[in-house]
C-alpha cells in the first residue's frame, strides 16, 4: 500500500482555469470520505469479529486509521478556525496569531534573504543584463512588451499638467544631451561616416553642385575678375582668364571625384586628425562641449523642442489607436535594439550587473528591517478571514493529503502494533 502522494500539476487551459476553491473542496471531501469509510469498517469488522475471526486484522487497521484521520482533521482544521466551534486552547492558530506571523515572516525575510552576503551571492548568480538580452531575443518578446507599455505613455504624460510636462521632456532631452560628451559623441560620428564611405557621396555632391555652380555663373566671375584686374586691360583679356579660371576649377573639382586624387586623400587625412584631435585633445573637447551648451540653452532650440512635442501630442489626441500603434512600433525597434546590444557587447553586462549588485548592497541591504516591518505591516493589515482564505487556498490541498496519508499510516501502525501483540501473546 502507498501513501497518498500531491497529484502532478495539471497542464493546459482547462487546469490553469480551474477554481482553487473547488480543487480544496475536492480533497477535503476525500479525506473526510475516507476518515468515514474506516470508521465504518471499524463498526462493521468488530461487529462481524466473533464470526469471522480473522476480521480482527481489518479491525485494529480500521481502528488505527481513524484515530490518525481524525488527529490529523484536528491538527489541520485547528491551524485554520475552531474545530466544530469548540473554544479549545490552541486552536485556530492562523487567526489568533496573524499579527505575530507576519512579523516573523518579515523577520525571517529580512535576515535569510536580504542581508548582504545572501544579496551579492544571488545578484552575481542572476546575470541581470544577459538575462534581460536573452528575454528580449526571445521572438514576441519586445513586441509584447511594446504593446503593453504604449498605451500607459500617452495617458501618463496626459496625467501631469501641460506646463509641467513641457518642463520635464525639456529637461530630459537637455539632459540626456548633456550627459553625453560633444567631442568623443562628434569623433565618433565624423570617423564612422569617413571610414564606412558614407561620406564620399556628399563629397562627390558637393563637388558636382560646385561645377555646375561655376558653370552657370560666369558671368559673375567674369565681373569679379573684371573688378579685381588692372583698368588699362582690354576686356577681352578680363574674359579670357575669367573662362579659363572657370574652367580650371571645374576640372579640378570633375578630377577630386577620383578617390586617390591627392586632394581628396590631404581631406581624409585632415577630417581624420581633426576627429582625433576631438576625442583626444582637452581643449578642443572643452570647446566642442562649450558649444554644446550654448547650443542648449538657446531658445530657439528649446521653443523647437516644445513645438516637436506639441505636434507629437496633437497626433496622439487625434487618433489614440494609430498613436499607440506607432509607439509600441518605435518601442519595439528599441527594445530589440537595446536586446541586441546587450548581448553582444559583454563589457556593458558586466557594468550593469556590477550596477545592479551594488543598487542591492546599497540601498536593499541598509533597508533590510525596513522590508521586514513592511512585510508585517502588509500582513497586519490583511483581514483575519481574508488572511486565513488565502493561506488555506494557497496550502490547503497539500494539507488535505497530510489528512490522507495520516489515515493510510495510522492504520498501518495499528495494523504492526496489533501483529506484535499477536506474537508476544498479548490479544
Amino acid at each position: 500500500m502507498t501513501l497518498a502522494q500531491p497529484a502532478p500539476p495539471p497542464h493546459g487551459a482547462e487546469s490553469r482555469a480551474a477554481d482553487p476553491r473547488a480543487a480544496l473542496a475536492r480533497m477535503r471531501a476525500l479525506a473526510t470520505s475516507l476518515l468515514v469509510v474506516m470508521a465504518l469498517v471499524f463498526v462493521a469488522a468488530s461487529a462481524a469479529e466473533a464470526r469471522w475471526p480473522w476480521l480482527a486484522w481489518v479491525r485494529a487497521f480500521a481502528e488505527a486509521a481513524t484515530v490518525g484521520a481524525v488527529a490529523d482533521w484536528f491538527a489541520v482544521t485547528a491551524l485554520f478556525r475552531r474545530p466544530l466551534g469548540l473554544p479549545i486552547p490552541h486552536t485556530a492558530v492562523i487567526p489568533r496569531n496573524k499579527d505575530r506571523i507576519g512579523e516573523g515572516l518579515g523577520r525571517f525575510i529580512a535576515d535569510n534573504f536580504l542581508t548582504a552576503r545572501v544579496l551579492d551571492g544571488q545578484v552575481r548568480k542572476l546575470d541581470a543584463a544577459g538575462w534581460g538580452a536573452a528575454w528580449l531575443a526571445e521572438p514576441g518578446r519586445a513586441d509584447a512588451l511594446a504593446r503593453r507599455l504604449a498605451p500607459a505613455i500617452p495617458a501618463l504624460l496626459r496625467a501631469i499638467p501641460r506646463e509641467t510636462r513641457e518642463q520635464l521632456l525639456g529637461a530630459i532631452a537637455l539632459a540626456a544631451i548633456r550627459a553625453v560628451p560633444a567631442g568623443p559623441a562628434a569623433a565618433r560620428v565624423i570617423d564612422l561616416a569617413w571610414r564606412d564611405g558614407r561620406a564620399q557621396p556628399m563629397l562627390d555632391g558637393l563637388l558636382d553642385g560646385a561645377a555646375g555652380y561655376l558653370a552657370s555663373h560666369e558671368d559673375f566671375v567674369r565681373e569679379k575678375v573684371s573688378e579685381q584686374s588692372f583698368k588699362w586691360l582690354p576686356k577681352w583679356v578680363d574674359r579670357i582668364i575669367a573662362d579659363r579660371l572657370t574652367q580650371g576649377l571645374i576640372k579640378a573639382a570633375e578630377e577630386m571625384r577620383a578617390p586617390d586624387h591627392p586632394w581628396r586623400l590631404e581631406l581624409a587625412n585632415a577630417v581624420q586628425g581633426f576627429a582625433q584631435r576631438l576625442d583626444h585633445d582637452p581643449e578642443l573637447m572643452a570647446q566642442a562641449d562649450a558649444l554644446k551648451l550654448r547650443l542648449l540653452t538657446h531658445p530657439a532650440l528649446l521653443a523647437e523642442i516644445n513645438a516637436a512635442w506639441a505636434r507629437v501630442e496633437a497626433r496622439m489626441l487625434q487618433d489614440p489607436a494609430a498613436a499607440n500603434a506607432a509607439i509600441a512600433e518605435r518601442l519595439t525597434e528599441w527594445l530589440k535594439a537595446l536586446g541586441a546590444w546587450l548581448a553582444r557587447d559583454v563589457a556593458v553586462q558586466r557594468r550593469l550587473n556590477d550596477t545592479a549588485r551594488l543598487i542591492a548592497l546599497r540601498l536593499i541591504a541598509p533597508r533590510r528591517h525596513d522590508i521586514g516591518r513592511f512585510v508585517a505591516g502588509v500582513v497586519a493589515g490583511w483581514e483575519t478571514r481574508d488572511t486565513v482564505e488565502r493561506l488555506e487556498l494557497q496550502f490547503g490541498r497539500d494539507l488535505q493529503y497530510i489528512r490522507l496519508n495520516g489515515t493510510i499510516v495510522g492504520g498501518l501502525v495499528g495494523l504492526a502494533l496489533y501483529a506484535v501483540s499477536r506474537v508476544v501473546g498479548w490479544g
